[in-house]
């Protein structure tokens, strides 16, 4: 196969409503930005990436906006002219010139992967060493805020098939508040419904050491990022009947093994933007596979294009034992795919194409691109 060369990279900016208002323990989301990246080589075929947040920049120091910037003044003048084959060696590449940007690297590394695999004709997921599975089951956020609005839309979930598996965003309030909030819910869906909380690192660990046993009495089954620092998360370990989860303090493979070597979780979030892409979270996977440590596939509430790429790398792990949350497109009111995902029978299908499996909407896409901002990067730039 002769080599495919970068010609162009092109990032915009893309503004949609979201079907409600998202409560974090830090922002409550009205709607979703999207910076999209395609990748268009030399030989006609173009990637395509994306690079999302949750809440701006309340829950990490990268933006859409920041991402774009980076990209178009940074990675796209280094990357034209390149081997748009050998992806590994290309993001070493931008890894020496360019210091974390995670978010920014994982969108262009997926935009390659898509393009890779059009090229070769096969699904993402056998880049990344085969699937096992072609649907993942996949988790609902319950973020209004509202006890009795939040029992009414697990209710519609289970009765559309669409989801059994609740996750809780807490954190806001008093845990009195949260734990009451919980327990309410629990008892209204009982064995239908499985309950889960995100604290989203808002306790402190006396408040967490206190709290958690009541979410279990409360039926509760796993507890996310309780307090924000790793040694805190480890000293809460092996307390409570309940499975304590890893999430924000997951930034790359060398921070899963720190939090493997110290017994720092019983499961890991594994968000391919948060860890700098589909190939290193793969290898935080693989490190919490070795450690015993159980695996969850996380969101950063993305779109279909990032969604779709974190189903391809979950496809193939060899356990997935807490299952997804991938549900960010159903947020969202607007489709951007030209084909909807499919979500059915409380799991998503993995799609089964070349590349991403996946088509963009582009009439759709350019009504809600941010005017003036998108940017294409070519040689002459």
């Amino acid at each position: 196969m002769s080599a495919a060369t970068i010609e162009r990279i092109e990032t915009s900016l893309i503004d949609l409503p979201t079907i409600r208002p998202h409560k974090l323990s830090v922002a409550t989301m009205h709607g979703q930005t999207l910076m999209l990246v395609k990748v268009f080589c030399s030989d006609g075929v173009v990637g395509v990436g994306e690079g999302t947040t949750i809440a701006g920049m309340a829950y990490g120091p990268e933006s859409p906006e920041a991402m774009k910037l980076a990209i178009d003044a940074y990675f796209a003048p280094a990357m034209i002219g390149r081997d748009a084959c050998r992806i590994q060696a290309l993001m070493d590449y931008l890894g020496k010139l360019v210091k974390v940007n995670h978010f920014a690297k994982s969108a262009l590394e997926t935009a390659l992967l898509d393009a890779h695999g059009k090229r070769l004709g096969v699904p993402v997921s056998e880049l990344l060493g085969g699937r096992r599975r072609d649907r993942l089951p996949v988790a609902w956020t319950l973020a209004s805020g509202d006890t009795a609005r939040d029992i009414a839309e697990a209710e519609q979930m289970l009765e559309a098939r669409r989801h059994r598996i609740f996750k809780l965003k807490i954190g806001a309030r008093a845990p009195e508040a949260d734990i009451a909030h919980v327990a309410a819910i629990k008892k209204a869906l009982g064995d239908r419904g499985a309950v889960r909380v995100d604290v989203n690192m808002a306790w402190s660990e006396t408040q967490a050491a206190w709290a958690i046993p009541a979410l279990a009495d409360a039926g509760c089954e796993l507890v996310e990022q309780p307090v924000a620092g790793a040694a805190a998360l480890a000293r809460l370990m092996r307390r409570f009947p309940v499975a304590l989860m890893a999430d924000e303090v997951l930034t790359g493979p060398e921070s899963a093994f720190e939090i493997a070597r110290g017994h720092g979780a019983d499961v890991f979030a594994i968000k391919i933007e948060q860890n700098g892409g589909l190939f290193a979270a793969q290898r935080v996977a693989a490190i919490a596979d070795a450690a015993g440590i159980e695996l969850y596939g996380g969101t950063m509430l993305e779109g279909a294009v990032s969604t779709i790429a974190s189903a391809h790398l979950f496809a193939g792990f060899a356990e997935l034992q807490w299952g997804t949350e991938l549900f960010g497109p159903l947020l969202i009111t607007e489709d951007i795919l030209a084909r909807p995902l499919d979500y059915s029978d409380f799991a998503l299908t993995v799609p089964s194409g070349p590349g991403l499996g996946i088509e963009l909407d582009e009439a759709r896409i350019k009504r809600f691109t941010r005017p003036g901002l998108t940017k294409a990067t070519t040689a002459r730039d």
